[in-house]
């Protein structure tokens, strides 16, 4: 099953198997891999895009690769996914997650907020969730505050240690505070 979807700026798409290539080039680097608690191995990269590739086949819904519709550049990536049994708590294992990754030169355009509102449009929906998570580390202070202006509202009481990575911070939002 592929998935594509337009914003007014970009292309949200299924992962395709070359696009481990542009994650390493763009994504694997020290200003962006800071930010998500560090940088990957070829191995882990290809682990990931095989595991949105399973969760789009399965529910419909994955971090999307993203393009610039203007000339078909390689942004990175946002969409909804499900938590793992990751270390997130209890009540958010199995739940929706909001998630994005952009490459450095991207950063402060809008291109993370544009996706991730219509990540958010469709969670709520096409895919009818009730409640979307997101989590980020401490000092990722870009992803919690576009968190903030999405409407999203932090969960103290769900901030949490993910092995190896660090301490997290949990935002939420309703269906019903959703303005669309």
């Amino acid at each position: 099953m592929t998935f594509e979807h337009r914003t007014e700026r970009l292309l949200m798409r299924s992962w395709r198997d070359q696009d481990a290539d542009l994650w390493e080039k763009w994504l694997n680097v020290e200003a962006v891999a800071r930010t998500v608690g560090g940088l990957n191995t070829r191995e882990e990269i290809g682990g990931a895009i095989r595991r949105m590739q399973t969760s789009q086949a399965e529910h419909g819904f994955c971090f999307w690769a993203l393009e610039r519709l203007s000339d078909g550049e390689f942004l990175g990536f946002a969409g909804l996914e499900r938590f793992r049994d990751n270390g997130v708590p209890a009540p958010m294992q199995g739940a929706p997650e909001i998630g994005w990754r952009l490459r450095e030169d991207a950063w402060g355009q809008g291109y993370a907020r544009e996706a991730a509102q219509a990540a958010l449009q469709l969670g709520f929906t096409r895919f009818g969730f009730d409640t979307v998570y997101a989590i980020t580390l401490t000092h990722n202070e870009r992803s919690w505050g576009l968190m903030r202006r999405l409407g999203m509202v932090p969960r103290p009481e769900l901030d949490f240690d993910m092995p190896v990575h660090g301490r997290h911070v949990t935002y939420s939002i309703g269906r019903d505070a959703w303005t669309g």
